[in-house]
């Protein structure tokens, strides 16, 4: 299990500072969304933040595109720093395609679901990709609840994973707090992305460490 600082809930004053605030918690993974009002209502970021963390941490930067037209910016995202760049199945453009640009520059490749849309829909990408991105809201705000329906998609997602026998991780991004990571992790969550859930709380680090507890319990209970 990891846990990804999501950095639409950090301070964009002191970005940097909060970055070596997730290391100090023990996290190795920052989560950037980038929106461009137009696949989503809102706009968040750019390019010039996931350069400007680069050089100060070796956290994975994980990306999530919210845009309608990720393929003209994957060069730039790359050459920023990015790990993992994700993008939507709801796009209308050719998603084979983005995801061999996305690995022919070197970089991770992800697909994610927006609530409304069915696990089924990247069946058909399972074969080519690193990591599967449901969001338990709706995309663009944070500070939502997550929903009973995107909880349900999980262990869907993780029967569809297992059929091909590959190791896909199952990332959650909305609304993931102390009081329903439980739920999620075991529903089949791998990743999840946390943003006021822990920049929002008095104490993150012992958030962490209760999310790892559980985790381990989890673990345990599976193996007997």
């Amino acid at each position: 299990m990891e846990i990804a600082a999501s950095m639409l809930n950090a301070n964009l004053l002191n970005l940097g500072e909060d970055v070596r605030m997730a290391e100090q918690w023990g996290l190795r993974m920052i989560h950037f969304d980038q929106m461009d009002g137009h696949f989503v209502p809102n706009i968040a970021f750019g390019p010039a933040f996931v350069a400007a963390v680069r050089p100060i941490t070796s956290c994975f930067l994980d990306v999530h595109l919210m845009l309608s037209d990720p393929m003209r910016f994957i060069d730039t995202f790359v050459d920023a720093g990015a790990d993992n760049i994700t993008i939507h199945a709801e796009i209308e453009g050719d998603i084979p395609a983005i995801i061999k640009e996305i690995h022919a520059k070197g970089c991770k490749a992800g697909i994610s679901l927006n609530p409304e849309t069915p696990p089924e829909a990247i069946r058909p990408y399972l074969a080519d990709l690193d990591m599967v991105l449901v969001m338990m809201v709706h995309p663009g705000f944070g500070g939502q609840h997550i929903s009973d329906e995107c909880v349900a998609k999980l262990p869907v997602l993780k029967q569809m994973i297992a059929e091909t026998g590959r190791e896909i991780p199952i990332e959650v991004d909305g609304g993931i707090k102390r009081e329903n990571a439980e739920r999620v992790l075991e529903a089949g969550a791998d990743i999840l992305v946390m943003g006021t859930g822990l920049y929002g709380e008095p104490d993150p680090t012992a958030i962490v460490h209760e999310m790892r507890e559980v985790w381990n319990a989890h673990l345990n209970s599976t193996r007997r």
